[in-house]
């Protein structure tokens, strides 16, 4: 899960065998009138069934095959049959404006961007006003459906801001509405359910944010003369918990299976039950999401833009992911839970270790890969404090002691941040080391496990991170024999969702 940032003062968002979606089947929207479907709110499913829905996919998929990197199409041989298909996807947003009445503003501001792309020549894409007329966050009600195109970058999926459909419905229960009321408040956040989309999604990417669209910042209307372009607040952000769900079932499936791990009853309900599953994720995203801008923090909560070293990256997503560990432990001990809340809480506590010690540690390659660094880190703390054991080639758990000794781990990384909000940035980083070190052996020939030469110590922060290696924490030998087993799994869930196998 990556954190993304929003404006200031704002709230902060942010990685089997299914149960049949009875959300996503039902008639066709071409086969119910119009009028008809005015009267209540259309479907994902409808407008999936829609033959307008696959005229836009297919037009954007054509279009995508003559932009370049940055979205823009400098092949000017190629602009009229771009403008074709822009076309194509013009006439689909005016048809579903009317029949999607919370994103109609949306859909015909994303029209009229298209329009100014082709008639500007198919230069950049800018899609400022389309963006700010989408405001999913508004319509947080479980089941509600959207449909999206943008030129964007899909995180995990391509780096390249291409033309990218998308339809999806909100996952919102009333546990998760609640607990952001009264206690986890996070107005920004949605969980979504996949329904159709561009292959930028056919990919490991699970999120959808509003800082990966192509937009070129400009003076707000009526602003004083001098203010600095800036780009349209951002009013939300979104996670697929369907792909997060999926992928999860079938790795620890998988893994639980290899390592003969004994699954207690509830742990094995995750593995069971798909909508289950995205309920829980929901809820661990929610709380994790608005934990980067919680806290006792050292730095600028959107770390992100920073350069670093990447083990702080680590440090930072699982500060997020034990929070919601800690709440979770905190929600499923309260005396006055609610069953539905309590028994999400317990989930969200198997949740959060096995995805991060089986499909985190192992996910991505060994090129600075923080979150893998961060599932290695949990596993060996566990299995030092004592309640995790690889034992006679078997995996065992002391789930009873489990909540103390990972709210143990959260209580490091916090105390690492609050005691560097009077050190240095050089001192924190330095600390970071020692406290992942700490648990995690460094490579043998790493510049940090030996020391930092007085010169590179009074030199620029720059000269510190050069000397951090690709693989500065490789995977143990358990890792290692794991990873042989796991890999084609792991490789298996790219494009999953919730209703793949």
């Amino acid at each position: 899960m990556t954190d993304i940032t929003a404006a200031p003062g704002r709230a902060i968002i942010g990685e089997p065998e299914v149960v049949e979606d009875a959300a996503l089947t039902g008639p066709s929207a071409h086969e119910i009138n119009a009028h008809e479907i005015s009267a209540r709110e259309i479907s994902a499913a409808e407008i999936v069934a829609d033959p307008q829905w696959l005229r836009l996919k297919t037009a954007a998929e054509a279009i995508r095959a003559h932009q370049i990197k940055d979205g823009s199409i400098p092949d000017a041989d190629a602009h009229a049959e771009a403008a074709r298909q822009v076309g194509l996807i013009v006439e689909a947003l005016r048809h579903f404006a009317p029949l999607i009445q919370h994103d109609t503003a949306y859909l015909l501001a994303a029209a009229r961007d298209f329009e100014a792309w082709r008639d500007g020549g198919f230069g950049v894409p800018d899609f400022y006003d389309a963006l700010d007329a989408f405001r999913p966050a508004e319509q947080r009600r479980d089941g509600v459906a959207h449909l999206v195109v943008f030129p964007m970058y899909t995180q995990n999926g391509s780096t390249d801001r291409l033309v990218e459909a998308v339809v999806f419905e909100v996952i919102w229960p009333d546990f998760v509405a609640e607990l952001e009321r009264t206690a986890y408040g996070n107005a920004l956040y949605l969980g979504l359910r996949f329904a159709d989309f561009t292959p930028g999604y056919d990919t490991n990417s699970a999120v959808l944010f509003p800082e990966s669209v192509a937009v070129t910042p400009r003076v707000p209307a009526g602003a004083p003369e001098g203010t600095p372009a800036q780009l349209p607040v951002f009013t939300w952000g979104a996670i697929f918990a369907d792909r997060e769900a999926a992928r999860y079932r079938r790795v620890v499936r998988a893994a639980a299976e290899i390592t003969k791990l004994d699954l207690p009853a509830d742990a094995q309900q995750l593995l069971d039950d798909q909508q289950l599953a995205e309920r829980t994720f929901v809820m661990w995203d929610m709380i994790h999401d608005r934990a980067h801008m919680r806290g006792d923090l050292p730095f600028d909560p959107f770390m992100i833009k920073q350069r670093m070293p990447y083990f702080l990256y680590t440090l930072e997503e699982l500060r997020c992911d034990l929070t919601a560990f800690r709440e979770a432990v905190t929600l499923w001990r309260a005396e006055g839970t609610d069953d539905i809340t309590r028994q999400h809480a317990r989930l969200v506590q198997y949740a959060v270790i096995f995805d991060r010690i089986f499909r985190f540690a192992l996910t991505g390659s060994r090129v600075r890969n923080y979150d893998g660094v961060g599932g290695q880190l949990l596993f060996a703390w566990m299995h030092q404090k004592g309640v995790l054991h690889w034992t006679d080639t078997q995996l065992a758990i002391d789930w009873d002691a489990v909540p103390d000794v990972v709210v143990e781990l959260s209580n490091a990384i916090n105390e690492l941040y609050w005691a560097s909000i009077d050190r240095p940035k050089a001192v924190h980083w330095l600390k970071a080391y020692e406290l992942v070190s700490s648990t995690l052996t460094p490579h043998p020939a790493s510049n940090w496990a030996r020391g930092l030469s007085d010169d590179v110590l009074a030199g620029p922060l720059k000269g510190y991170t050069d000397l951090v290696l690709d693989d500065e924490f490789p995977l143990s030998m358990f890792y290692e024999a794991l990873s042989k087993k796991m890999a084609s799994v792991i490789e298996s869930t790219a494009g999953i969702t919730g209703r793949d196998a």
